[in-house]
């Protein structure tokens, strides 16, 4: 369990193809902390540590992963968004995120506003059942909240810690980034179609893994 708000902004040091996915290689200053098996999310991804030392750490990408999100696309010196799951004594600071991504959005647009910045993602529109406005979504494992709502994109308000400390300065539009709906409505949506609440002729959601 994650709450999205982003530890550091590590640094792909490599991704090599193995057979069936990729192994990823992360420069980070918190790679001393990290021992074998422990799980850590890489752009809000749920990842498995698999060998460090004191400034970098490794994780596999398997196939499944590498198809759902952008890892694959990551390439060596690429800011990537990392932190470590929440403690059970931790302070619950963002929205519970649990590195688990349901699909590739798109970075429509940036746009300044004053000392902040506005961003504008694209998404499946199988996905607009699991939105509200004023609503929590991970963007790349960055806990934000839903600003504005359209059919098939949201806009989100970025302050300037966040766009700091995180892999939004370097993003760019057109490129992708990692969406993980709240997990509360995915438990809503499910029930009302359980129980048949979900209305005839609606549109269905997005088969979620």
């Amino acid at each position: 369990m994650f709450t999205g708000l982003i530890e550091h902004a590590g640094r792909v040091e490599a991704l090599d193809p193995i057979e069936g996915g990729y192994r990823l290689s992360i420069d980070t200053a918190v790679a001393g902390e990290l021992r074998d098996g422990d799980s850590i999310a890489v752009n809000g991804v749920c990842l498995t540590v698999v060998g460090r030392d004191e400034r970098r750490f490794v994780t596999e990408i398997g196939p499944e992963t590498a198809r759902v999100t952008t890892l694959g696309d990551l390439t060596a010196g690429a800011l990537v968004n990392l932190e470590r799951p929440m403690r059970p004594d931790g302070r619950m600071g963002g929205h519970f995120v649990l590195g688990h991504v349901d699909c590739k959005g798109v970075l429509k647009a940036i746009r300044v506003d004053g000392e902040f910045w506005w961003i504008t993602v694209a998404f499946d529109a199988g996905l607009a059942p699991y939105f509200i406005p004023k609503g929590s979504v991970a963007v790349d494992g960055i806990s934000l909240t839903v600003a504005t709502l359209r059919d098939a994109e949201f806009d989100v308000q970025i302050i300037p810690f966040t766009w700091e400390h995180t892999n939004l300065q370097a993003i760019r539009p057109g490129d992708g980034v990692n969406l993980e709906v709240d997990v509360i409505g995915k438990y809503v949506v499910r029930v009302a179609q359980l129980t048949g609440l979900w209305p005839d002729g609606a549109r269905a959601p997005l088969a979620l893994p």
